[in-house]
């Protein structure tokens, strides 16, 4: 049995500066990060735009009240706002601690660091590199991770976590390499495994993020908070999925209907182009609904609109926004500097995951806490984002959030011995997992029944939502999840089995998009990114209030945990 004094599952920006953070204050612990891709290969490297911060270098007039107060509005009231004034706090330090640490940001002509407007955002307080921001921040945290010794477990699989009598005891891991399956025991596990946007069937993530994490949480019999709150990014590159960054609309792009007009002036007038996600996505897909959508061919009537940069000209294409160019044109021969970029919303972030206390400590419910069990990032809802994400505040709260559940597991573990584990049980009921899918005599193939069930969500939980097509589609993902007793292998080995890994992620994904479903039908109003058009309007007095979904043998059951409210009361919505 491996053991080490912390386990961090994810080797994205929460995981790594949360391994930092722990390394920094305490250089004798034993920290590892365990990751199922090269931590350098994890999805925070696709982020584009940038992080938010209320620097000031560009806008005199901004604060982190300002900033806490658009964070609190975009979120359509639901964040957690003890959460979000820590954010916006913290924001300015952790940004400088970045640029400290070799992070090379985009700079004004005096040196400074650059900021843009983005989304949602008052003030321009986004700072970045270039269109490639996550890949800048998260280069340096790896390269630091090797300069204070943390061990790196690169691509294992973590297949569950052990947690006995409401503590968390460490992981059972298998190496994709050669099959190897390894228990480790920990005094802290903290869980920064990202997001889910592979339960859809179009989505900018990366073919990882699958909500393991969250899967093994629920799968203990802990809640996830707020999954029905899943972000559409409004400019997902038409038939493809991936990104197109809002730093393109924060550097001046215009969204084009199939008429040439700029027609968010109907939806966001103060706001245009960058209004929050929510309403942009929503408003794209009106346009595309009334006919106003537009063909590959450039007639009306087609599945997607233009986001058009030809006015800002090539050299600030290719210097500002040059990723987003060179994907338009890799993937789809698009000519940026020529041509307008086909988008279409795709599924994005999620705003939901493992509920935790603004420490990083996992929630056991609406009240309780869990002992040795954290999380950050994407995979967490501390609820800085509520019920929809500002742009830039993903690598915010990563950042934040993975410093500050780092500095809270470096105190936490020095009150802790190694816990006792029943090794072999775990590596038995491991191996009888694994065995079980290898053996299966079933028919079905897992890339059919994975393409299904992600059309299943796309189509009954999507941008718009009404209470007869989401019973619908969780009648049909109920089905799925029978159907995947029946998934057959082709791979029988144990070295590189991806195969088998793939079964595994299958069974993550049916139990997320199940819960996300469950929760969404729960929730009867319109908040944020759940849009319902047979509840057309916010209902403070029924659903200001967090959902906690719990999963058994009996099914998902929806309990509630109430919004803090510090300074902010909820008000209606305009841009």
């Amino acid at each position: 049995m491996l053991e080490h004094d912390v386990i961090i599952v994810g080797g994205g920006l929460a995981g790594s500066r949360a391994a930092v953070e722990i390394a920094r204050m305490n250089p004798k612990l034993s920290i590892a990060v365990v990751a199922k891709t090269h931590p350098i290969r994890s999805h925070s490297v696709a982020a584009q735009g940038g992080i938010a911060s209320s620097l000031r270098n560009v806008d005199s007039e901004d604060s982190w009240e300002a900033h806490a107060f658009d964070t609190v509005k975009g979120s359509d009231y639901l964040a957690d706002q003890d959460a979000v004034e820590l954010l916006t706090q913290e924001a300015p330090d952790v940004v400088l601690d970045l640029e400290h640490m070799g992070v090379l940001f985009s700079r004004l002509p005096d040196g400074r660091i650059a900021q843009r407007a983005f989304g949602g955002h008052s003030h321009k307080r986004t700072c970045y590199a270039a269109d490639k921001t996550g890949h800048a921040i998260l280069h340096e945290l790896v390269n630091n991770l090797r300069r204070y010794g943390v061990t790196i477990y690169d691509e294992w699989y973590v297949m569950r976590l052990i947690f006995e009598d409401s503590d968390a005891k460490g992981v059972v891991m298998y190496r994709i390499r050669d099959g190897q399956l390894v228990v480790v025991r920990a005094k802290a596990v903290m869980f920064a495994t990202g997001g889910y946007g592979r339960v859809y069937n179009t989505t900018s993530n990366d073919f990882a993020s699958t909500g393991d994490g969250l899967a093994m949480t629920a799968a203990v019999g802990l809640p996830l908070e707020d999954m029905e709150f899943v972000q559409f990014h409004p400019t997902g590159l038409y038939g493809v999925g991936v990104l197109i960054s809002e730093a393109v609309r924060g550097e001046g792009a215009y969204l084009v209907n199939s008429e040439g007009d700029r027609f968010m002036a109907t939806y966001a007038p103060s706001r245009m182009e960058l209004a929050p996600r929510d309403i942009t996505s929503r408003a794209i897909v009106k346009e595309i609904r009334a006919g106003r959508g537009i063909h590959l061919d450039g007639s009306a009537g087609g599945p997607f609109i233009n986001l058009d940069v030809r006015h800002l000209g090539r050299e600030h294409i290719m210097s500002r926004i040059p990723f987003a160019w060179e994907e338009a044109h890799r993937l789809l021969g698009v000519d940026a500097v020529h041509q307008p970029i086909p988008v279409r919303p795709t599924v994005h972030y999620s705003m939901g995951g493992i509920p935790t206390n603004t420490d990083g400590r996992v929630r056991s419910s609406a009240e309780g806490l869990t002992e040795g069990f954290f999380a950050a990032g994407e995979a967490a809802c501390v609820s800085v984002h509520g019920a929809n994400r500002l742009g830039s505040n993903s690598l915010l709260e990563c950042v934040v959030y993975g410093r500050r559940t780092g500095a809270a597991i470096a105190r936490y573990v020095g009150q802790r011995k190694l816990p006792d584990i029943d090794e072999q049980r775990y590596l038995r009921d491991a191996q009888q997992r694994l065995q079980s899918l290898l053996d299966r005599p079933g028919q079905v193939r897992i890339g059919h029944l994975r393409q299904e069930f992600q059309d299943c969500m796309t189509e009954h939980c999507g941008v718009f939502r009404t209470e007869s097509v989401m019973q619908e589609g969780l009648d049909k993902v109920r089905s799925l999840r029978q159907q995947a007793e029946h998934v057959y292998l082709d791979d029988k080995g144990t070295l590189w089995n991806t195969e088998l890994v793939e079964a595994m992620e299958l069974q993550s994904i049916m139990l997320v998009g199940e819960m996300i479903l469950t929760s969404a039908l729960n929730r009867q109003e319109s908040r944020g990114s759940h849009s319902r058009e047979d509840y057309l309007n916010r209902d403070d007095e029924r659903f200001l209030q967090h959902t906690m979904a719990y999963s058994s043998a009996a099914g998902i059951e929806i309990g509630d945990r109430p919004v803090t409210i510090t300074r902010f009361q909820p008000q209606e919505r305009k841009y």
